[in-house]
C-alpha cells in the first residue's frame, strides 16, 4: 500500500472521531489490509493528533483475553495509544455529545518508574520497573459502523482509544498484598453489577501484557517509558454506556474508579 494511502485513511479516523460520526470500514476498501500495514495507518493517526499539539501519555493494550485472541483469530494483542485529551478525573463526567457509541471496561493500570525497553522483556523485570497500579476504567468508542470492525481495522483506529480514568488511589506495587492475577474487580452502572473478574482474565497476569507490549515496541525501536501510564486490558467485558449512567469500577486493594455520562 502506498504511505498517501496510510495518510487518507489515518486522516478519515481523525475526522471520524472529530466529528463524532461512523465511517465504513478500511477492510471493505482494502479486504487484504495486513495488520503491519494497519499499523502504519495508526503511525499516520498518532503523527495527527501530535502534530496537532496533543501528547501521548502512554500506551494501551487490547485483545489481551484468551477468549478475544481466539475470536479475532490472533497470537498476540494489538496496542495503542492515550492522548491529554483522552483523560478524564475519577468522578467527572464523559458526554455522549462528544462520543459517537462509547463503551466501557474495568482496567488496571501500570505507572512505570523506570523506562523498559525489549526484546525479551519479562513480567518479573516489569513489576520491578512498576512504581505504582491504580484502577481505571477505559471507554473504547470505535469510529466504524455498527461497532464492527476486523483486527486491522481496529488497530488502525488506534484500538478504540476514546477516553480513560484513573482513580485516585495510586498504590505501590510492593505493597500489595494479593498478587495481581487474584485481584478481583466489578463493574457497577447504576448502582447495577454489570460484570466481573479478576487480574488473570488480562494474559494471566496484567504484568504480562506490559511485557508483551515492550517487546511488541522494540521490534520499531520503541520502549516504554518512566512516568508512562499503561491500560493492560479490559478484566471485564465492555458495556454499553447511555447518558444519564452512573459508572463504578471496583478493584479489590486498588480502590475504585467512577465516572458519570452526560448527554
Amino acid at each position: 500500500m502506498k504511505v498517501s494511502l496510510y495518510r487518507k485513511f489515518a486522516e478519515l479516523l481523525n475526522e471520524a472521531e472529530r466529528e463524532k460520526r461512523e465511517v465504513a470500514r478500511i477492510t471493505e476498501e482494502v479486504p487484504d489490509l495486513s495488520a503491519e500495514e494497519a499499523y502504519k495507518i495508526q503511525e499516520e493517526l498518532i503523527k495527527i493528533k501530535t502534530n496537532s499539539g496533543h501528547r501521548i501519555i502512554g500506551p494501551k493494550m487490547g485483545l489481551t483475553s484468551q477468549a478475544k485472541m481466539a475470536q479475532m483469530k490472533v497470537k498476540e494483542p494489538i496496542y495503542g495509544y492515550l492522548f491529554d485529551y483522552m483523560f478524564v478525573p475519577s468522578g467527572g463526567a464523559i458526554h455522549m455529545s462528544e462520543l459517537i457509541h462509547p463503551k466501557v471496561e474495568v482496567e488496571i493500570a501500570f505507572i512505570l518508574g523506570e523506562d523498559l525497553e525489549g526484546p525479551h522483556v519479562t513480567s518479573t523485570q516489569v513489576l520491578s520497573a512498576t512504581k505504582y497500579v491504580a484502577p481505571a476504567l477505559e471507554i473504547i468508542d470505535s469510529r466504524y459502523q455498527d461497532f464492527t470492525f476486523t483486527l486491522p481495522d481496529v488497530i488502525a483506529d488506534n484500538a478504540s482509544s476514546s477516553r480513560v480514568v484513573i482513580g485516585n488511589t495510586m498504590t505501590p506495587i510492593h505493597s500489595l498484598k494479593t498478587d495481581l492475577d487474584l485481584i478481583g474487580a466489578a463493574l457497577y452502572i447504576n448502582g447495577e453489577l454489570k460484570a466481573c473478574g479478576a487480574g488473570a482474565a488480562v494474559f494471566n497476569h496484567p504484568a504480562n501484557s506490559v511485557a508483551v507490549l515492550a517487546n511488541m515496541l522494540a521490534r520499531k525501536g520503541e520502549r516504554l517509558k518512566a512516568g508512562d501510564i499503561i491500560l493492560t486490558g479490559g478484566i471485564t467485558e465492555a458495556i454499553q454506556l447511555s447518558a444519564g449512567d452512573t459508572v463504578i469500577g471496583q478493584l479489590d486493594q486498588l480502590g475504585d474508579v467512577s465516572l458519570s455520562v452526560k448527554e
